[in-house]
């Protein structure tokens, strides 16, 4: 496979399971990164990656998948006001407690 050709990011067949996973690596790699500016597009595809998969799973119900979605939007938040981006944080643990 060449990368070059791809057309479109293959993140968006990823079920709600495993955009849930896709997000908590983002975030687990975030986390241990000192570049502000690599630390924040990690913040943006954690926060593509979840909202793919908080649409996909509200359709299924699947309780567990929903939480734990909302464990990372919690995350997010927690990173993104440890590095000084208090009103996106605030957006992020609104969009956590929303779904918990």
């Amino acid at each position: 496979m060449a990368l070059g050709k791809i057309a479109e990011s293959p993140r968006g067949s990823l079920s709600p399971q495993k955009a849930a996973d896709l997000s908590n690596v983002y975030l687990e790699i975030a986390s241990t990164m000192k570049d502000p500016e690599i630390i924040l597009v990690l913040c943006h595809y954690i926060e593509v990656s979840l909202s793919e998969a908080k649409k996909a799973v509200r359709r299924s119900g699947d309780q567990s998948t929903i939480e734990r979605i909302a464990t990372t939007y919690f995350g997010l938040g927690d990173l993104l006001k440890k590095r000084g981006y208090h009103n996106q944080a605030q957006i992020s643990h609104k969009k956590a407690e929303k779904l918990g």
